[in-house]
């Protein structure tokens, strides 16, 4: 199953305390193929990642059924790691 990741515009930035490239990294680390949804800075201009997940915040990871998974970067990337993303 492909997922989608929705996260910010800032891929040069590569550290661990980013929670985009966190989750980023989590993904790859594991193997988990997706396709990437490079969104708005700003918070205001987010409709669309809103009517996905109910909220504003990157990064989010949107799954084939259109269902959506968000909560703390490190605790997504804790999950993806230990093989329970696609657990619902």
């Amino acid at each position: 199953m492909a997922v989608k990741l929705h996260r910010c515009r800032f891929m040069w930035f590569k550290a661990d305390m980013h929670p985009c490239w966190r989750v980023q990294k989590a993904l790859d680390e594991q193997g988990i193929e997706y396709d990437l949804a490079i969104g708005p800075v700003r918070k205001g201009k987010r409709e669309q990642l809103e009517q996905i997940s109910g909220q504003r915040a990157y990064p989010t990871v949107e799954f084939d059924d259109g269902t959506a998974y968000r909560e703390e970067s490190a605790d997504m990337a804790a999950r993806i790691r230990a093989g329970k993303l696609f657990e619902r």
